[in-house]
């Protein structure tokens, strides 16, 4: 069991391939450096994805967050590659990555990515009573 960060992402098979379903993952903890200071930026990743044939492990995803911990990095930069990282490994329908920065000198960043595949038609929004 690997105890370092690592860049690898692993994957497994998607249980249901046939059907639209969302998975969302919060990860509350994730730092890397701020690239003029070296200061650390925290931040909240929300990844949201429609599976295609493959899912995100959650441990290689951990260590791979951990792996940005002592990289300097725009908030802009990082959340786009993060997200492309994800989106390569999975090659989802549909992921969007939310990731929430914690406030540095009185700004708060929010940068949203989005991945979709061409041939995917997001369902149409079901409205209940």
């Amino acid at each position: 069991m690997s105890t370092a960060p690592s860049k690898a992402l692993e994957t497994f098979a998607n249980p249901q391939p046939g059907r639209d379903y969302t998975i969302r993952i919060e990860v509350p903890e994730f730092t890397c450096l701020c690239p003029k200071t070296g200061q650390p930026d925290f931040a909240t990743l929300l990844i949201e994805y429609v599976p295609d044939r493959l899912c995100v492990e959650l441990k290689s995803l951990k260590l791979y967050v951990w792996s940005y911990r002592n990289e300097g990095a725009f908030h802009e930069a990082v959340t786009n590659r993060i997200l492309d990282d994800l989106a390569g490994a999975t090659r989802p329908r549909f992921m969007r990555l939310t990731a929430r920065f914690n406030v540095r000198g009185g700004i708060y960043t929010t940068v949203v990515a989005e991945h979709r595949n061409p041939d995917w038609q997001a369902p149409d929004v079901v409205r209940l009573p």
